[in-house]
């Protein structure tokens, strides 16, 4: 799941109010809505509300953000103006249960059974016909890489190419290569490079420090803040220092299972039977260290894994068009090991990685994500994407722009300077605005 900073777990207050004028204003100017069943056993509609922006011309490109719970209205405002500068035409999909597509038609908020994978699926080749468009180059960040796949799986004409950008595969395949990926950094040494930071995790775990902190440590801190950092917090709170600063971001990582509701941004409410239900975010422990189920043990109680809506490692062979997979270096939530095996089981699939990009170019390291979009819509007229991983060395070296960038630099702050944890909270609403 995509991380996003955040305000707040309530819907109302200014911020709200603001994000909610800013949704209407972005529908008003880029947007379109389409009548579609709720498929709740009624004949009650919603208006499924999309954005297109950008030049036409090109093949469109129909991006989905991660989550599930992720707006696409106006997180990706700056997103879709860069792409337009570069000749993009991106289109972009309100989640049904999210923010302009969050209501029937009286006003009454989705059934959570409503909202399940295949109906997003089916969704999106909705906004593909009414914006007559037969195919698209499909971009999917996080959980937006389940529906792309998924996507190809149901609507295999309506597909030129696709990207997948920190990606999915398989439920219980993927948690056992992320338990698999973090514990051979941070356990076993697998990279030398991190040797001070296995010390202090290990360090960590011999003081007795509660797993599912530990775990949203590393993971927010790595990512976002770089090893170094993530270190200096480890060796500081096991020495019984930087409590707060530790309690702060160590509820950062456990906000994203907690059901909060950031209106228009991130509104985790209605998806809950897809994230748990569908995709098995809340699977069970096994009782080691850095088990990144340990988050979500800690959180409220959730409904239990049913099974997944498609077997993808059996079906991706499938795929005929080209795909680029995005994988970035200190991804811990979709690590390398799992954009490999894509490249492995797509025919036409290449990988694209970025050095010291963490999860999600989409929201981390937005003009990679452009860059990308770019190289391989303007391939799409044949030469496929062979010459993308080619760019990995330039893309790495653009500056970071990205909604989640302030974090990174709020922890480094607190860590470096020794704050109490209220000078983090109050960097991280900034950088959420």
């Amino acid at each position: 799941m995509g991380f996003r900073t955040r305000t707040t777990a309530t819907s109302s207050g200014t911020h709200g109010a603001g994000r909610e004028r800013a949704a209407h204003r972005i529908a008003r100017r880029d947007g379109c809505r389409i009548n579609r069943l709720v498929g709740d056993g009624t004949d009650t509609r919603f208006p499924l509300t999309y954005v297109r922006t950008g030049p036409r011309g090109r093949i469109p490109i129909l991006i989905l953000p991660g989550g599930p719970g992720l707006a696409s209205a106006v997180p990706y405002q700056r997103l879709r103006v860069l792409a337009a500068r570069d000749g993009l035409d991106v289109i972009m999909m309100e989640h049904r249960g999210v923010g302009l597509s969050r209501r029937d038609e009286h006003g009454h908020d989705l059934p959570g059974s409503a909202v399940t994978i295949e109906r997003v699926i089916d969704d999106m080749a909705a906004v593909l016909d009414a914006a007559d468009v037969p195919r698209a180059l499909v971009y999917g960040s996080s959980y937006g890489t389940y529906l792309a796949q998924g996507f190809g799986v149901r609507h295999p004409e309506r597909v030129a190419g696709m990207i997948l950008d920190s990606p999915m595969l398989s439920v219980e395949q993927d948690l056992d290569m992320v338990r698999a990926h973090r514990r051979g950094l941070f356990l076993e040494g697998s990279d030398p490079a991190l040797a001070p930071v296995v010390v202090a995790v290990r360090d960590a775990i011999d003081a007795g420090l509660p797993q599912d902190e530990i775990s949203a440590i590393v993971q927010i801190t790595y990512e976002f803040a770089g090893p170094e950092v993530l270190t200096e917090i480890l060796r500081e709170r096991s020495r019984g220092r930087l409590r707060r600063t530790w309690q702060t971001v160590s509820r950062l990582g456990r906000s994203e299972v907690d059901g909060a509701v950031v209106p228009y941004y991130a509104e985790t409410d209605l998806v809950r039977d897809i994230m748990y239900r569908e995709l098995g975010y809340g699977l069970p422990t096994d009782g080691e260290p850095l088990d990144p189920q340990s988050i979500f043990a800690a959180a409220r109680p959730h409904p239990p894994f049913d099974a997944e809506p498609f077997d993808l490692p059996t079906r991706i062979p499938e795929f005929t068009w080209p795909t680029a997979v995005l994988s970035g270096e200190r991804d811990l939530r979709t690590p390398r090991p799992v954009a490999e095996r894509i490249v492995e089981l797509v025919p036409e699939a290449v990988l694209v990685p970025v050095a010291g990009m963490a999860h999600s170019a989409l929201d981390t390291h937005r003009l990679v994500a452009i860059g990308v979009s770019d190289s391989c819509s303007e391939s799409l007229s044949g030469k496929g994407f062979g010459h993308v991983p080619e760019l990995a060395p330039m893309l790495s070296r653009l500056p970071k722009k990205g909604m989640s960038n302030a974090l990174g630099r709020a922890i480094t702050t607190a860590v470096g300077l020794g704050k109490r944890a209220g000078s983090v909270a109050s960097l991280i609403r900034l950088g959420s605005r």
